[in-house]
């Protein structure tokens, strides 16, 4: 089972691959949304949650948000936006686009922890 980090950072999809791996998870990544979009036609079977920033080059997080729910084998997959991005409307046209939960940045990486056991729905 994997976890997929769509974010134009390194360092946080580095913080990212902290969190998962303690979960026991196996870590994907990329650095936009077309880069996404790309890893999940390898990998969609195997990844149970998507991770994905919203202000990124190309194809931002808002748009990968709305190709994934249009994709036939993406849309199930649950997406949670972690983001910098915290006005109001945002996250409500996130959330009407599909994500499954919302979390702005910075963050602890427990506060990461548990909102990635919360989207897959594991007690603690």
């Amino acid at each position: 089972m994997k976890v997929l980090s769509v974010d134009d950072s390194a360092i946080v999809r580095k913080i990212i691959r902290g969190a998962v791996e303690v979960l026991n998870y196996d870590f994907l990544e990329a650095g936009d949304g077309a880069e996404a979009l790309e890893v999940l036609e390898k990998e969609w079977q195997e990844t149970i949650l998507i991770l994905l920033d919203w202000n990124m080059p190309g194809m931002n997080g808002y748009e990968c948000l709305v190709a994934l729910k249009k994709h036939p084998e993406f849309q199930t997959i649950p997406v949670m936006m972690v983001t910098t991005e915290s006005e109001k409307d945002n996250i409500v046209k996130a959330i009407q686009a599909g994500a499954a939960h919302y979390m702005t940045k910075p963050f602890t990486i427990e506060e990461l922890i548990k909102k990635i056991m919360e989207c897959l729905g594991i007690g603690e």
